[in-house]
């Protein structure tokens, strides 16, 4: 018999394991995969986005989450951002902070901020790889009540738990261990699920002109995305075009919205209103005032998008840009203003980087992360219906919920246990 069983070797997982630690509680991690984290490797491009320090307060930092932020509000207020920066401090890690407040591990290595989730709890939680876990059975005393659970692997071992804590992911990059296995563990014990999509994914554009803007990077443009003609979304930032669509920071986050056809409006350059605009675009015709149009536009757009924005403006590309009609600039204006893009789809979850639905948030105690349904079993992190955008939000669910429930774990199996 052991005092608390983890699932899951992830983030969420590796920082209840600390929790549990700290108050000298021991146990197992049982991960289903070769390794422990392997998500956790490939985020940031392998950078690893920590979190994210650019927030005046609990309620300003939970404004980045589409879903589910109210219900964080107690993990966040247990386990702030700062609480993570000071935890990888103490664990040796060096972190530094780029644009937007991205908190980036000096090294740059995602494996450095694993070994040092793995390293804080390596004295009392000993990971077992290959442990995919099958059941969970509740095992109750003689009046009925919950008193421990059998929990069931794959390969045929059981161990009985006074407490567990389920942190198995969601769906997205499967590859990697995340395969939606919550709903497999925890709806026979009474919960439920609702549908696992795609969350801060790529988007597919019918246009004919993406593939012949692939590779484009545009910086600072913003993009509002239209559901239904009903404006759902609205972001200043990055993005970047691919052979079926865009991705990018801004489009990634504008994903986390619930559609599946859309229409996104970039604003190319969102520094100038139209009348400046149309200004600079007459310095520019005039430096160039003996030039073609399509020779004309080096100063004000990339060149890979040059030949797009001059075919869709209707201007002949030979034109001299002193013959250039106020209307016909005008409508060129309008259309840097107003770009749009078709969308027709999300990628598929197994590019996602998180997955949006979950279990259901009403079947948690958010003080607790504890089961509402079955006392004495916690979950945590990717698994829980919520999700962040970019740029380090979702990790900080994932160690904040995983804090919360392996203290809260220990206060279920000591009273003495303190903050």
């Amino acid at each position: 018999m052991i005092d608390c069983l983890i699932i899951g070797a992830g983030p969420a997982g590796l920082m209840a394991a600390f929790a549990l630690t700290k108050q000298n509680v021991k146990g197992e991690i049982w991960e289903k995969s070769a390794k422990p984290g392997l998500k956790l490797l490939i985020t940031g491009k392998g950078r690893c986005n920590i979190t994210n320090n650019r927030y005046s307060s609990t309620a300003d930092f939970l404004s980045n989450y589409s879903l589910g932020g109210r219900f964080l509000y107690s993990a966040f207020s247990h386990f702030t951002p700062n609480d993570t920066l000071d935890f990888f401090k103490r664990q040796g890690l060096e972190y530094v902070v780029e644009q937007g407040g991205r908190v980036f591990p000096k090294s740059e290595k995602a494996r450095d901020v694993l070994d040092a989730l793995i390293k804080s709890s390596s004295s009392n939680f000993k990971i077992k790889t290959k442990g995919a876990v099958k059941k969970i059975e509740v095992m109750e005393n003689l009046e009925g009540q919950p008193e421990g659970f059998l929990v069931h692997s794959a390969s045929g071992h059981t161990t009985f738990t006074k407490t567990v804590i389920v942190a198995v992911g969601g769906a997205s990059y499967p590859r990697t261990g995340s395969t939606g296995d919550g709903i497999g563990l925890l709806t026979p014990l009474g919960h439920s699920f609702s549908p696992l999509r795609a969350g801060l994914v790529p988007l597919e554009c019918s246009n004919y002109f993406i593939k012949d803007l692939q590779g484009l990077s545009l910086i600072n443009v913003e993009a509002t995305c239209y559901v239904d003609g009903k404006k759902v979304f609205k972001e200043l930032g990055e993005m970047v075009f691919t052979h079926f669509g865009v991705s990018g920071p801004i489009i990634l986050s504008m994903s986390n919205n619930d559609f599946t056809k859309a229409e996104i409006s970039l604003d190319l350059k969102p520094a100038l209103d139209h009348e400046k605009l149309d200004k600079r675009i007459q310095r520019d015709f005039n430096k160039y005032i003996n030039k073609d149009f399509l020779n004309a536009l080096d100063d004000l757009l990339p060149q890979k998008l040059i030949p797009t924005i001059v075919e869709l403006s209707g201007i002949d590309p030979r034109q001299k840009v002193n013959s250039i009609t106020k209307k016909e600039r005008q409508f060129l204006v309008n259309l840097l203003k107003d770009f749009r893009l078709q969308v027709t789809g999300k990628r598929p979850i197994d590019e996602a980087i998180v997955t949006l639905g979950g279990l259901n948030l009403k079947e948690i105690n958010p003080k607790t992360m504890e089961s509402k349904i079955v006392p004495g079993l916690f979950v945590c992190g990717e698994m829980i219906d919520v999700s962040g955008i970019t740029g380090g939000y979702n990790l900080q669910a994932a160690f904040s919920t995983g804090n919360l429930a392996g203290f809260s774990s220990a206060c279920k199996l000591s009273h003495s246990v303190v903050k």
